[in-house]
């Protein structure tokens, strides 16, 4: 049987951990545990600055909306698990992290969330495949304009498809179709920086058509890409994703 750990100890736990945001928030969506990575990543002091609000009042709003809808999918009853997700510091910097949310039952018999999100690491070059894997990831890093299918990616690594992708989670944290899709949207917020259209990016980026570009990138860094791009062109910058 799985041990329950406290949202209270687990907040202590993570406190310590800086590439490791822990939260959990009430029926309302409102914070009532914050480690101070996070706290810190928020640019306050005090938790106190944290608890009792919600992400509307924390985040700019096409971030705090972005993230009201995702707490409302969790406290309805779903379960996000390992989304990859891209967030924005103060200096311009993206940030990669693993989240996930799940519904929490409290003590008055209705449903809150609690969540985790890891900084994505730097992959075990000791790991007796990465070689192997590090060429498949130079190959998506020079082809991923086109389509790249798992099995050619496996052979190129002379690995089975299953291999490839345990042994991929294993060094890099990632499956290889989230990895294809941070190189993508990576390329994406440096192509935005230029005057190309939406859809010429997105096509540059190896996206079938703009929607599919649109929904993809605002899955990930939270905001469409031309709410991305205003962003840039504008000099305002605003600190980091919920789970950043």
């Amino acid at each position: 049987m799985p041990v329950q750990i406290p949202a209270d100890l687990m907040q202590t736990l993570c406190d310590a951990l800086p590439d490791v945001v822990f939260f959990a928030k009430d029926a309302s969506g409102r914070y009532s545990h914050a480690n101070l990575t996070l706290v810190r990543r928020l640019g306050l002091k005090r938790r106190e600055d944290v608890i009792g609000r919600d992400v509307t009042e924390l985040f700019p709003a096409r971030l705090g909306g972005r993230y009201a809808i995702q707490d409302r999918r969790v406290l309805d009853g779903e379960t996000i698990e390992n989304q990859l997700e891209v967030h924005l510091f103060p200096n311009r910097q993206p940030g990669w992290c693993l989240t996930g949310k799940r519904p929490l039952p409290l003590a008055d018999g209705r449903i809150g969330l609690v969540g985790l999100s890891r900084d994505l690491g730097a992959p075990d070059g000791h790991h007796p495949t990465y070689e192997r894997l590090r060429r498949v990831t130079e190959h998506m890093q020079a082809h991923f304009a086109g389509a790249l299918r798992v099995t050619a990616l496996a052979e190129l690594a002379k690995l089975s498809v299953a291999q490839l992708e345990r042994h991929f989670q294993r060094v890099f944290q990632l499956t290889p179709q989230q990895a294809l899709t941070k190189i993508r949207i990576e390329a994406a917020m440096r192509l935005l920086q230029d005057d190309a259209s939406i859809a010429e990016v997105g096509q540059s980026c190896g996206f079938s058509d703009q929607s599919a570009f649109a929904r993809q990138f605002k899955a990930t860094v939270g905001m469409a890409p031309r709410e991305y791009r205003a962003l840039q062109r504008s000099g305002r910058w605003s600190a980091g994703g919920e789970d950043a």
